[in-house]
């Protein structure tokens, strides 16, 4: 068995390759969302403050569960919400 010696630009290639594949793995338009997202991420994907969220929790707008000292919004939740507020512009 003859042994195989790897160099740093080995590695280096290794490491760029691996970079490439796992970007193209999370961007890819098929990959599946998590099904719990935090707070922060919620407020970026409505657009939102933080007192809007706590808002919609208050009020029943948006479910959520709470773990220890996280809350949690289902994603599933988030998207049935945004298809409820759709509004449609007639045409003049």
């Amino acid at each position: 068995m003859a042994a195989e010696i790897l160099t740093r630009e080995d590695l280096a290639v290794f490491k760029t390759e691996l970079f490439h594949e796992l970007r193209d793995l999370i961007n890819s338009p098929g990959a599946q969302p998590r099904k719990w997202l935090k707070s922060y991420e919620v407020r970026d994907m409505l657009g939102i403050s933080p007192g809007t969220l706590q808002n919609m929790r208050i009020n029943g707008t948006l479910s959520f569960t709470k773990i220890g000292g996280l809350i949690f919004y289902d994603f599933n939740d988030i998207i049935k919400l945004m298809e409820g507020t759709k509004k449609t512009v007639k045409g003049s």
